[in-house]
């Protein structure tokens, strides 16, 4: 008959699905530590476990001795011979106890470690198997709502969708099915929480990913990302193929790749542009629906200044700025939206904060070298300052100081 720990491990065995090798090696750990707080060593002793007969085998090594002095490492010879008579003084005696023998309360507290053991086992399980699969997108049921987080059930595991994962506006029914991409997995003092998110612009990609064969295959790149979850997505895609759109590719025969993706994430706009290694190209791409005009590009500081008609720079700003604001993060440059009037005017601003202060400027040579002197190197500069703060250098009064500010931007109103 097998006993009561025996039947529970064997029930443990079937219900979670384990590996054998490794509940055998818990249950050899408990049986050990069993046997040592009952008899104070567990040196002598060795524990069998058969998985698959659910059985469990305790053996008690002992020398043959003529005379007993240790009853936990010794048996007299004659008691030995009982068992079988060839035994012989310096034999090694193998003696097999059953488990009802350590009593019910130590049999309860293997049976409570076991569980305790096999649990932790489980854990970290979910979290070795969850973590190595960062980045993948699952499918779930939902099981709870709550206000900042819905529970979804996956795999016969619980995961976390947090409020700040979900796509604003999106609304969740209890038992409805969901996908997500886990995205981080946390070890908590009770169970590991796998987080998934619906807002995160990988879960954006492995969807193209999944509708687009080409992007698997790697003929399509997807060279970047910017997304505002549940509003919209301007994502750069590049053909290694002459021969394949990869616009085209994405989008699909009638629009039935790019409307799949759509649905999944709550009729969120996608704008899906070519990608180009010719900055100017890719910007003027990024702002689309907007067709700008020109573009300069201050490749240091990585700015760049986009000059459209009167009737397209709405489009390029979108609403709110979105539409800009997306250009920005897809293409990593500072877009800068002006009307062709406005670029003159700041082109025009840029040469006058250039022009130096010297003989051109209306002002004689004493005037021109006391204001160097005073760290004023440009006209700009001068006339910023004004007439107040110019007095504080020497032999500039009131008078003259607000006819040295008259004079330069005379001259300025003349380089405009």
């Amino acid at each position: 008959m097998k006993s009561e720990i025996s039947e529970a491990f064997t029930s443990l065995v079937r219900e979670k699905g384990m590996d054998k090798d490794t509940l055998t090696r818990i249950i050899e750990e408990i049986f050990l530590a069993m046997i040592k707080k009952k008899y104070g060593t567990s040196d002598n002793f060795g524990v069998f476990v058969n998985m698959d007969k659910g059985e469990i085998e305790i053996s008690q090594s002992k020398t043959v001795v003529e005379t007993v002095v240790d009853e936990l490492t010794e048996i007299d010879v004659e008691t030995a011979r009982k068992a079988e008579a060839s035994y012989d003084v310096g034999d090694e005696y193998m003696d097999f106890i059953k488990i009802e023998d350590f009593g019910r309360r130590l049999i309860v507290a293997a049976k409570q470690n076991l569980n305790q053991k096999i649990k932790e086992v489980e854990k970290k399980h979910i979290f070795e198997e969850f973590n190595h699969r960062i980045g993948e997108i699952l499918r779930g049921e939902i099981r709870q709502l709550k206000r900042d987080e819905i529970y979804i059930n996956c795999e016969g595991t619980e995961v976390v969708l947090p409020k700040s994962e979900q796509i604003p506006n999106e609304r969740y029914h209890r038992g409805e099915s969901i996908r997500g991409i886990i995205k981080e997995v946390r070890q908590t003092s009770r169970s590991p929480e796998i987080i998934i998110s619906r807002s995160d612009p990988k879960f954006l990609v492995r969807l193209f990913e999944l509708e687009v064969p080409e992007i698997n295959d790697g003929i399509i790149e997807i060279k970047g990302v910017a997304r505002e979850p549940g509003e919209r997505t301007k994502i750069a895609v590049y053909s290694n193929d002459k021969r394949i759109d990869a616009v085209g590719a994405c989008v699909g025969m009638k629009g039935m790749r790019i409307q799949a993706i759509v649905k999944e994430l709550n009729n969120e706009k996608i704008d899906i542009i070519n990608w180009s290694s010719e900055p100017e190209i890719f910007i003027t791409r990024s702002l689309s629906p907007a067709k700008p005009k020109r573009i300069a590009i201050d490749e240091e500081i990585r700015k760049v200044i986009a000059v459209l008609d009167d009737d397209q720079i709405s489009l390029a700003i979108g609403k709110g700025g979105q539409n800009r604001r997306l250009a920005v993060r897809l293409t990593g440059y500072d877009i800068q939206t002006v009307k062709e009037e406005e670029y003159q005017k700041l082109m025009a601003a840029e040469e006058t904060a250039e022009t130096p202060l010297d003989e051109d400027c209306g002002l004689t040579a004493k005037v021109i070298n006391t204001l160097h002197l005073g760290g004023y190197e440009s006209i700009p500069a001068v006339v910023r300052a004004g007439a107040e703060k110019l007095t504080e250098l020497p032999g500039i009064g009131l008078k003259t100081a607000e006819k040295i500010i008259q004079t330069l931007e005379a001259k300025m109103s003349t380089l405009n």
